[in-house]
């Protein structure tokens, strides 16, 4: 009769004689991406092989302020600030029954001379939080002369392992009532912020998760501001 050995180093045999693979050796066996902002849950009960899991939390990016200029003068805007990042290795006992996540919704687009939104932060449960980037403003005015605006500062570090904090959006400058530069949107860990513009036009859209939007410019009539970019939940379970 054939025999088979087994390495004690992955395989064990229990008290009925069944070959069990060992918890905890097993490696990466599957990854959860969560990208539609929105509440989810985690129940550890439905994955009965895991031993830890790697998470990482994009919060998301501000939205950046709309902009209307009377005829013949400008108004630059800043960019929104991007989204803090946290990430965090946690051992199966150290989860609850079932854990909340939550995916940060990117700051809305300001209309008019409205600010942009902030985005919102996203987290698993207690345990990993990363924090939301704050709107672009609207504080320039409409007008000829040159006038700087500043930028806006990015979210602090917020919970887990391995922690940082979202880049700031950049400030505007308006150089006359025909020449001007918006600000940039900020960074994020998992995205890139919005380009700065100095055309007439709307904000710029970010890249990827977690960015900033860029600023709006107008020469003389109503553009918008842009959204920032949506967050992002990544669970690695291990066995």
């Amino acid at each position: 009769m054939a025999s088979v050995c087994a390495c004690g180093d992955y395989f064990i045999v229990n008290d009925e004689g069944e070959l069990c693979l060992i918890p905890g050796q097993q490696g990466l066996r599957q990854v959860l991406v969560y990208t539609d902002p929105g509440t989810f849950q985690f129940t550890k009960a439905s994955y009965p092989w895991l031993a830890r899991i790697n998470v990482k939390v994009q919060g998301a990016g501000g939205g950046s302020a709309g902009a209307n200029a009377a005829a013949n003068q400008c108004i630059v805007r800043p960019g929104g600030a991007g989204g803090g990042y946290s990430e965090s290795l946690i051992p199966v006992g150290s989860l609850g029954a079932s854990e909340s996540i939550v995916v940060g919704a990117g700051g809305a687009a300001g209309a008019s001379n409205a600010p942009g939104g902030a985005g919102g932060s996203s987290s698993f449960g207690g345990l990993v939080i990363a924090l939301g980037g704050d709107g672009g403003t609207a504080a320039q005015g409409s007008g000829t002369v040159p006038d700087a605006v500043s930028g806006v500062a990015g979210p602090f570090a917020g919970t887990g392992q391995q922690v940082s904090g979202g880049g700031a959006g950049g400030g505007g400058i308006r150089l006359s009532g025909v020449n001007g530069l918006s600000g940039a949107g900020g960074d994020s860990r998992m995205g890139h912020g919005g380009f700065p513009r100095a055309s007439d036009g709307v904000g710029t859209a970010p890249r990827g998760y977690g960015g900033g939007a860029g600023g709006a410019l107008s020469y003389g009539g109503a553009q918008a501001g842009a959204d920032g970019g949506k967050g992002c939940v990544i669970i690695e379970l291990y066995g």
